[in-house]
């Protein structure tokens, strides 16, 4: 029973991919409405500075405009870097910090923010791709919509790009036919007086060491005067000037900013921030279990994004790494015990302290995640190490003449103290790491609390469990050769010469004996 709960209490916890560290640095990203220009940028990211900075646990504030870390430039989006005080002299974590910023940002008209990690990306982020674009957007919204009301996100944000006002010009085909004006020559006059004309045709100034280059253009704030733009002259095939408006149609209309594509799909990502130190994993499976995601149409995926998607490859890679390496320590310890049973017994000790180190984490509220992978993978060794020095003793003595039941409790005697000693210098060089009291260490605190756990409950079962499972597979090999010894035949002994004695019945001599 205790064998089975260890190996299954790790499918107990959530798992998550990193922890939330408390780095005293924010990243704020802040969008405006479509349509906003820079000076409306720069004055509503002035605002929430100095909101920002009413925070007593706030330092400073450096505001990047013109875009958002990890989305391109655009003028209507910003990122704030929040400094923080220093963790030791904050009584709030980062996290609750955020909380409070976020409750500072709501008060704010007209704006969509959310806190972005150093990568640029949300911690939380699912895909919805297909290849119909309007079965995406549904889908998208819907659960956009569904994850707002789910208590352990904030700040919920789809990529799907709001429709900005534009201006399209529509060529009209007859006439400008009649014209001898052609769709290409209406495209580059529009062009060239709104964002100038390409690189390689631009006139360039000669300044000596290099060459600057003339871009010839209207000023900005002509191009949203719709009179100018149809004023606009462009030339016929006999060489005569006509304006855009006799040869092309304008109308205001609404369009996307951009167009993202996932595998040559269209796709939507929806971000969100974690409240407090909620598990990426629960997240995930929550978002996952809303009727949005439940009911798709055909071709219409929901797919995990960033982190989400790292974790779920971590894992795996995590499963094949262990497989891995037990078949590699099991090879090598055949190689020395000269035993294919033995081995069984030292790898018999590894799921002891699964079931510890779960249990500390459970305790102190922390998720399975990336540092708690490379925890076990750590304390797999040291307690192989354990099992072995165990076992080697025993076999050892038995060599020595000393009863197999004499020998492995011999073993465990005398082997106890330097295995608790080295358990209690583990632990002591760990609890530094699992109190996490200085600046990011919050990444080391679930590895160390995982190798303190199984540390502890691996050197307390495997004094009593290695000895009675050596017992029992020597029990068994000795019965599989009892089993099998019957179909092999005697084996014959050689004599001091190498030749194998003559059977008894046969060895007459060729000679008379002498009388």
């Amino acid at each position: 029973m205790v064998f089975a709960g260890s190996v299954g209490s790790f499918y107990l916890l959530p798992s998550g991919f990193l922890p939330a560290e408390d780095l005293s640095r924010s990243l704020l990203g802040v969008e405006l409405p479509p349509g906003s220009r820079l000076a409306d940028t720069r004055n509503v990211t002035a605002r929430i500075a100095k909101r920002l900075k009413e925070n007593p646990n706030v330092k400073s504030v450096f505001v990047s405009g013109g875009g958002i870390l990890g989305s391109g430039a655009e003028v209507r989006k910003a990122t704030l870097i929040v400094a923080l005080v220093p963790k030791k002299k904050r009584k709030k974590s980062q996290a609750e910090v955020q909380e409070d910023m976020s409750r500072t940002l709501a008060e704010i008209p007209d704006i969509r923010y959310w806190f972005l990690q150093d990568n640029g990306q949300r911690q939380f982020q699912l895909v919805v791709t297909g290849p119909n674009p309007e079965a995406v957007e549904r889908i998208g919204a819907e659960l956009t919509s569904q994850a707002k009301r789910i208590p352990t996100l904030l700040n919920v944000v789809s990529t799907a790009e709001l429709d900005r006002p534009e201006l399209r010009v529509y060529p009209k085909s007859d006439i400008a036919a009649d014209l001898g004006v052609s769709t290409q020559a209406i495209s580059e006059a529009v062009r060239v007086a709104t964002i100038g004309d390409i690189g390689a045709n631009l006139a360039k100034f000669d300044v000596g060491d290099r060459q600057v280059p003339i871009r010839v253009k209207l000023p900005d704030v002509s191009r949203g005067n719709r009179q100018l733009l149809e004023n606009l002259q462009v030339t016929t095939d006999t060489g005569a000037p006509v304006p855009l408006s006799a040869v092309a149609n304008f109308e205001l209309s609404q369009g996307p900013t951009a167009i993202d594509r996932y595998d040559r799909n269209r796709r939507i990502l929806i971000g969100a921030d974690l409240v407090g130190t909620t598990p990426l994993g629960n997240a995930v499976n929550d978002v996952l279990a809303l009727p949005a995601a439940q009911n798709l149409p055909d071709g219409v995926e929901v797919k995990q994004f960033g982190d989400a998607e790292i974790m779920v490859e971590v894992f795996q890679g995590f499963a094949t790494a262990m497989g891995a390496g037990i078949m590699m320590v099991y090879a090598v310890l055949v190689l020395l015990f000269s035993s294919f049973l033995q081995p069984i017994t030292i790898l018999f000790s590894l799921p002891l302290s699964i079931g510890g180190a779960i249990v500390a984490l459970a305790l102190t509220g922390n998720p399975i995640s990336l540092p708690v992978v490379i925890g076990i993978l750590m304390l797999m060794g040291i307690v192989t190490k354990n099992a072995i020095m165990l076992v080697d003793f025993a076999v050892e003595q038995q060599k020595h003449g000393m009863a197999r039941n004499e020998s492995i409790i011999d073993a465990g005697r005398k082997r106890a103290r330097p295995i608790v000693m080295t358990t209690i210098a583990m632990v002591g060089g760990m609890v530094p790491s699992a109190l996490a009291l200085d600046s990011g260490g919050e990444f080391r605190a679930p590895m160390a609390i995982a190798v303190i756990g199984g540390l502890i409950s691996s050197t307390l079962l495997s004094l009593l469990f290695v000895p009675a499972v050596y017992v029992l597979i020597d029990d068994f090999g000795r019965g599989i050769w009892k089993l099998f010894s019957g179909f092999v035949g005697e084996t014959d002994e050689l004599d001091e010469a190498g030749d194998p004695p003559a059977k008894q019945g046969n060895n007459k001599s060729s000679t008379a004996p002498a009388e």
